[in-house]
């Protein structure tokens, strides 16, 4: 069993088999406009961080290529620790082993007069990582000029200065079509929006001026708010209209539509083999844990359906790590379990605070119906009122001398049970779930049971 999800393996003939989100169909779209439109342009495929964009451009990627494309794959976060964006990205054009390696020379020779501004030893250094010959790098360095004479003949080299980037642009657009057989090449830009502002300015600035040429396509795919901001940071001013100016980059944006509800859940849940705990002979055996996978299931796809895929991927990891410190015959309590989880990694201030005994009562209660009240309907009220009946006893119980009295005793009086607490959804619903049989079940169960597994604190068990 693996403690965490790894990467999917993206099968070279058939490379959407190990989808789970059965996104093959999207990567079609996106081809199709592509072969519509081969002269160049530059896609943006905007989802949030966590959404499986990665996962997604690698599995197109392979697709393109089994199409007889060239493409290349970059990402701009592990490559941000470079000042200069241009070195890299030509870089990665090297990696298309070019029949005419003088072909790349030559784009090599006209993208080091776009780089005056560097430092001779610095562009050297670079330059030496992507070329064979030291004596073209010797030429090519010595031709950079020191920041003092580029600021002195600043006017006079404007002109060549406009010539150098016309010959960058020709040459790189020959050298692609000479590589990319009559294809355009599929140049894909990865979480830019996770690199330095800076870096991700520079490289949106570069490939818009030097690469906008005929045969490159370059897909972006980015996190468009995150990327935003990061625009606000650089030029110091949050009254940027960061998407105006993204528009001036990107000639079509795409989002991969959300996964259908619960469809990765499922998946995740049978990659980390929960039914192993849950359907184990010895837990099967007792009845009162007979529904405890129903529950689980039907509570986790409840409050993690608005989670990211990342987000599911780790809350649900985590989970089934969790479980291995209760013993077969131990009660889960999976309603009020993945709430704690789901809490602790999506609202964990109020986990914290819950934890560290910093609430009361009712501050408990109210952030707990602030929370749940855009998932609360008729269909799933009954759920909702198992997590707060036992939130509010467990917890209650947790204050210890804090705690005013017990959230509901029999009345004497009345010959009945009756509550010392408000609930937030249905006083009577919140009494019949105290006044059922099975609650007794749960009365010796303390808070601190459920936070010990949550936090690692109790020993593990192997099932």
């Amino acid at each position: 069993m693996s403690l965490k999800h790894l990467e999917l393996e993206i099968n070279e003939q058939t490379p959407f088999q190990n989808c789970k989100l059965d996104r093959s169909k999207y990567a079609t779209v996106l081809t199709s406009i592509i072969e519509n439109y081969s002269e160049g342009f530059v896609m943006a495929i905007n989802n949030k961080w966590g959404t499986g964009k990665t996962t997604f451009v690698k599995m197109w990627e392979q697709s393109l290529k089994n199409s007889g494309y060239e493409t290349i794959y970059f990402n701009a976060w592990e490559n941000d620790f470079d000042n200069n964006p241009l070195t890299a990205l030509i870089g990665e054009l090297k990696m298309l082993r070019p029949t005419d390696n003088q072909n790349f020379k030559k784009v090599i020779s006209t993208a080091a007069k776009l780089s005056k501004n560097i430092a001779p030893a610095l562009v050297k250094a670079i330059l030496n990582k992507y070329l064979d010959s030291e004596i073209l790098v010797d030429t090519l360095t010595d031709s950079v000029k020191t920041g003092t004479e580029i600021f002195e003949d600043e006017i006079k080299e404007y002109g060549d200065r406009k010539k150098s980037i016309t010959d960058f642009r020709n040459e790189l657009s020959q050298f692609v079509s000479k590589n990319s057989d009559g294809k355009p090449l599929i140049f894909i830009i990865d979480e830019l929006d996770r690199c330095r502002p800076n870096y991700s300015v520079s490289l949106l600035e570069q490939v818009k001026h030097f690469f906008s040429v005929k045969n490159i396509v370059f897909v972006l795919s980015i996190d468009k708010e995150q990327l935003g901001n990061a625009i606000c940071g650089v030029y110091n001013s949050d009254k940027i209209d960061s998407s105006e100016y993204l528009r001036r980059f990107i000639d079509i944006e795409y989002s991969i539509p959300e996964p259908k509800s619960g469809e990765f859940f499922n998946y995740l849940f049978d990659y980390f083999d929960y039914n192993s705990f849950f359907n184990s002979n010895e837990r099967l055996q007792q009845y009162e844990f007979k529904y405890d996978k129903d529950s689980f299931v039907s509570i986790s796809k409840l409050l993690l359906q608005k989670c990211n895929l990342r987000e599911l991927e780790k809350i649900m990891a985590t989970t089934r790590m969790t479980l291995r410190s209760f013993y077969q015959n131990s009660y889960v309590m999976p309603v009020f379990y993945i709430y704690l989880i789901f809490i602790k990694f999506i609202h964990n201030s109020f986990y914290k605070n819950l934890i560290s005994r910093n609430l009361t009562l009712l501050e408990a209660q109210n952030e707990f119906y602030n929370i749940i009240k855009p998932y609360l309907n008729n269909d799933n009220k009954r759920h909702f009122i198992q997590i707060e009946g036992l939130l509010v006893f467990y917890y209650n119980n947790y204050l210890v001398k804090y705690r005013e009295k017990e959230v509901y005793e029999y009345d004497r009086d009345g010959g009945k049970y009756k509550l010392n607490v408000e609930s937030k959804i249905n006083d009577i619903e919140l009494l019949n779930f105290y006044n059922n049989s099975n609650f007794a079940n749960y009365l010796e169960l303390k808070f601190d049971y459920f936070i010990n597994k949550i936090e690692l604190i109790d020993n593990f068990k192997f099932d």
